[in-house]
């Protein structure tokens, strides 16, 4: 065999290796310094376009030439940089999992998500995940960025900091549950999202926020008691189960357009401290999770006797939902 023949027969080796390197449906990113290892699974190759080349400034766009569904694909962040980012771009569910990244945008937003689907973000087991941002784009809503419903998963840790927004904004939900998120600093919220905030598990640690420590808020809509599939028009807040802990805020700890409401878990912090929807008329308060029978509150926020038959409108919370009858 010539040395010719003999390095062609390399090369091919090597991108058949290359090609099943990962697991169907997968995207290993791998940050090293100036530069990033792009790894894409064959089965979904056609359907995920690298705009970025080598470079840590990762550009990761859906393939715009078709429109089925190729499965959820998962984008695997690993690895260091102090000047790079994660930007996808897409129209499905996906899950970024988060297995060892240290990450810095001096620029810009660090993780930046523009898919407006639902967005799960796996903290691997035994991690820790660190992510910054840097002042220089008058567009960025945070250090962490999603367009889409955002479901924060996982046995891992997260540090999230912010030196010109809010740390982690999410234009839809957030959901928590089993990971650590620790925000170590903001330059406005800690927390940021719309349509409904809920914790079920796991553990938050907010410190340093030049704003509130969560805010809910919904733009354009009127909120609802929430019960069910209403929950995304509720600006609500959900706290069933972890540890919250909010120090350091410059404005409030809670801030909602709709209600809040704890059934369970640690406030490790001034629940009185906290805003919302004043339209509600209940002042936040730990319920019990199985008021099937309904709790009734004058529009004052106070309470009434069980078995009390007032007139005119009042509000009851019955199975985590709140909302306003006319009697």
């Amino acid at each position: 065999m010539t040395m010719k023949k003999l390095l062609l027969s390399i090369a091919t080796l090597m991108a058949t290796l290359s090609a099943h390197a990962v697991e169907d449906n997968v995207v290993a990113i791998t940050y090293n310094g100036s530069t990033a290892t792009i790894e894409i699974a064959s089965n979904v190759a056609s359907y995920v376009n690298c705009t970025s080349g080598t470079s840590s400034h990762v550009k990761l766009i859906q393939s715009s030439t078709t429109t089925k569904n190729p499965g959820e694909i998962i984008y695997q962040l690993s690895g260091s940089s102090s000047d790079g980012e994660f930007y996808m771009e897409g129209e499905f569910k996906a899950t970024v999992q988060l297995s060892g990244l240290t990450l810095t945008n001096p620029d810009s937003t660090a993780i930046n998500i523009k898919d407006g689907k639902r967005i799960k973000v796996s903290i691997a087991n035994g991690t820790e995940n660190t992510i910054e941002d840097g002042t220089g784009n008058a567009d960025s809503k945070g250090c962490f960025r999603c367009k889409g419903h955002t479901e924060f998963v996982g046995k891992g840790t997260l540090n999230v900091k912010s030196n010109f927004n809010h740390a982690i904004y999410s234009k839809e939900y957030i959901e928590l549950k089993n990971c650590t998120i620790n925000v170590k600093g903001a330059k406005k919220d800690a927390i940021h999202c719309q349509q409904y905030f809920r914790m079920a598990s796991g553990v938050v640690n907010i410190s340093q926020a030049d704003d509130d420590g969560v805010q809910v808020e919904l733009k354009g809509e009127t909120p609802t008691a929430g019960t069910g599939d209403e929950d995304e028009d509720t600006g609500n807040f959900y706290m069933t189960g972890g540890t919250l802990t909010i120090n350091g805020v410059a404005d409030k700890c809670i801030k909602t357009d709709g209600t809040i409401t704890y059934t369970g878990g640690t406030q490790d912090f001034d629940t009185k401290n906290v805003e919302q929807n004043a339209a509600s008329g209940i002042a936040p308060t730990l319920l019990p999770s199985d008021d099937a029978e309904g709790i009734l509150y004058d529009l004052q926020g106070r309470q009434l006797p069980k078995g009390a038959q007032p007139k005119g409108i009042v509000i009851i919370r019955e199975k985590g939902a709140t909302r306003k009858v006319i009697r």
